[in-house]
């Protein structure tokens, strides 16, 4: 008898006897993973994680391995490489989930261990347009805070995972030393406009509305606490002020704690861009459609569409069942949508600046999934029920970079022992860099 299938199948069906079905709190656990991957589907997988897999697909096909391990490699320039690797985000605004094609392209493709991780890192984390709206609606310290800890921390976790398996970079090393020099078939500045296109296509067909207004208003839990909301005024009358958020959530102000309302310069670029981002997506495809049928023949097209299925069949199936399972467990991110973990659990442990505030806020962002920008509204609300700035930053180094779904695709690239290593290392650099910020701007 195979003992251990007959395990599998009566913890099975001991799981299914007993299944919570009828209780609220399961019930309602269920419902909210539905409606965060309907929400991830419609959201992210078109605009974010489409674009993401053609140009890993391309990457893999069309960018010499040559060329990567010449920036990225073992034996790359360390300052190039890391400079290179760490401002990655700077240019690719994407989520913890949208940067997993690319990093999986350039591992594939020779890019060290270290200058792969800290792109990894990089990708969501170093987000000038997040770190901007940090600074902006959860003040200028924690803006800063964020910016420089994020490119700090990415160069460090690079450096520190290339140590860690130096053994193994360094056998690396020495089979890329061994290869043949690769003949290069297209010109740079080709493969230059033909990248920037799909990257300029990802950037502005994700390219997020500005408010209108800003208004700063008293809040929990002493009715003393700043809070800000940013976003276009719905309505304003005596008891009330009426401001539908960035993040599509209302917000009713009563007019006793509202403080001041700003007006946002509308003739901005940042709002320009946005009024013209979908003609500017139109441009970028003509422009990328005539250089792949100018530039390529189909033996190439057919390879880069082959390598563009691998990676969304590789990947795909893994963050969906990721968002699942992350929104089973904590819910929608938006106040009021809790999963099976209560989030007044989540708020009672994030106050103060305590090693284990700071260490429960970097494990719960680590895990959570935040889409681009949402999580500065989230961290907001968090504020405003008495969470410590400490914890806020240690949640902002680890949030946006990792996620439950980021990591069952990360460990399907190098495996699980260095995925282990690797979330280890953030959640651990997040708490203790939350606990010296609090200790001094706290």
């Amino acid at each position: 008898m195979n003992w251990k299938k007959l395990a599998i199948i009566t913890a099975v069906f001991i799981g299914c006897f007993y299944l919570p079905v009828g209780i609220a709190r399961f019930d309602n656990a269920i419902t909210e993973s539905l409606h965060l991957v309907k929400w991830y589907a419609r959201e992210h997988v078109l605009l974010c994680l489409v674009p993401a897999f053609f140009i890993a697909g391309a990457i893999s096909v069309f960018v010499s391995q040559a060329s990567v391990m010449k920036y990225l490699g073992a034996k790359a320039n360390k300052i190039l490489a890391y400079g290179v690797a760490s401002i990655s985000g700077s240019i690719l605004a994407v989520c913890s989930c949208t940067v997993l094609p690319l990093f999986a392209g350039i591992y594939r493709m020779g890019a060290g261990l270290g200058p792969a991780t800290t792109f990894l890192y990089a990708g969501p984390a170093v987000n000038v347009l997040a770190i901007i709206l940090t600074a902006r609606i959860l003040g200028l310290e924690i803006g800063i805070a964020r910016a420089v800890g994020a490119i700090v921390f990415s160069v460090v976790i690079g450096l520190l995972m290339h140590l860690i398996y130096r053994k193994e970079e360094i056998e690396k090393n020495n089979m890329q030393m061994a290869m043949p020099e690769m003949q290069v078939s297209r010109p740079l500045w080709k493969n230059a406009l033909y990248f920037a296109s799909m990257v300029g296509i990802l950037v502005f067909a994700n390219w997020a509305r500005s408010g209108d207004i800003r208004a700063v208003f008293l809040c929990c839990p002493d009715s003393l606490t700043p809070y800000r909301v940013e976003g276009t005024l719905v309505s304003r009358t005596e008891d009330t002020v009426t401001i539908l958020d960035t993040s599509g959530k209302t917000n009713e102000i009563p007019a006793e704690l509202l403080q001041e309302i700003t007006d946002l310069k509308k003739n901005s670029l940042y709002e320009l861009i946005y009024k013209i981002r979908w003609i500017l997506v139109l441009v970028l495809l003509a422009g990328f459609g005539v250089m792949v049928f100018s530039w390529f023949n189909r033996g190439e097209i057919s390879q880069w569409l082959g390598a563009t299925w691998d990676f969304a069949w590789q990947i795909l199936p893994l963050l969906l069942a990721g968002v699942l399972l992350a929104g089973f467990l904590l819910g929608r991110p938006d106040p009021g949508h809790q999963g099976v973990i209560p989030a007044e659990w989540v708020n009672r442990a994030v106050g103060g600046n305590s090693i284990w505030s700071n260490l429960f806020a970097a494990v719960a962002g680590a895990f959570m999934y935040f889409a681009t920008l949402t999580e500065v509204p989230i961290l907001q609300g968090l504020m405003g029920a008495g969470m410590g700035k400490g914890p806020a930053l240690a949640l902002l180094l680890a949030g946006p970079a990792l996620s439950l779904p980021n990591m069952l695709v990360i460990r399907s690239v190098m495996g699980t022992q260095k995925t282990v290593v690797f979330v280890t290392l953030v959640i651990v650099m997040a708490t203790i860099s939350g606990m010296i910020f609090g200790a001094f701007w706290g």
